[in-house]
């Protein structure tokens, strides 16, 4: 498995490009801003791209969905419940993006438990609200990507229309501390990781497995 990180926009979100070495079939993974730059990468990296995923519908990871699908023809993916955010300017808090523009609407919504085959890799969409209600991951044997629900050492914020606290903590208690420790763990902010580091160190994760 490829992976290629291009941080994006304003708030500097993690734009994810997962390619099959075999295939060089690819997922771009929350292309939130400066669509040019995202579509070099793609074209520097040399796969096949028909499939935007977005794992929820924060503007900082959808705002360049429309000029990225109008250059490359790709679909559309989110989770059912954050559908609706994606092409509202108030909902997805666009006004956040300068320049960035709604995004049109989801060609194929995912549900916890779907499958993905990216080439020969095959992922499993894992809900994970909290953060918004249509959070999602994207999981494989090596690797878990959280959008906003986990970070290095930290977590997504919950203040925000949609968002609960109570809810993410329930989230990474059943959701995120049962997975495998050795998985590489890819933020939609900040640094990679991994499983066993942020059970180690990170507050909030220790929190909602009761560990102090």
């Amino acid at each position: 498995m490829r992976v290629e990180t291009l941080e994006v926009g304003p708030v500097l979100t993690n734009c994810y490009l997962i390619g099959c070495e075999e295939t060089n079939e690819g997922l771009l993974i929350d292309p939130g801003g400066d669509p040019d730059r995202v579509l070099r990468m793609v074209e520097g990296a040399g796969v096949k791209v028909d499939r935007i995923l977005n794992t929820h519908g924060h503007a900082d990871h959808i705002a360049g969905n429309a000029a990225v699908q109008r250059k490359l023809g790709c679909r559309i993916l989110i989770h059912e419940a954050d559908a609706a955010m994606i092409t509202s300017r108030t909902t997805s808090l666009l006004d956040w993006i300068p320049d960035g523009e709604p995004s049109p609407p989801a060609d194929e919504l995912l549900s916890d438990g779907d499958t993905l085959g990216v080439g020969r890799l095959e992922f499993t969409i894992v809900h994970l609200p909290g953060h918004t209600p249509g959070g999602i991951g994207l999981l494989n044997a090596e690797a878990c990507l959280t959008g906003d629900t986990l970070f290095a050492g930290s977590i997504g914020r919950t203040d925000l229309p949609g968002g609960s606290e109570d809810v993410l903590f329930r989230t990474l208690a059943e959701r995120i501390a049962p997975l495998d420790d050795a998985l590489t763990l890819y933020p939609g902010h900040g640094p990679s990781t991994t499983i066993a580091r942020e059970k180690e160190r990170n507050p909030f994760l220790r929190m909602a497995m009761g560990l102090r």
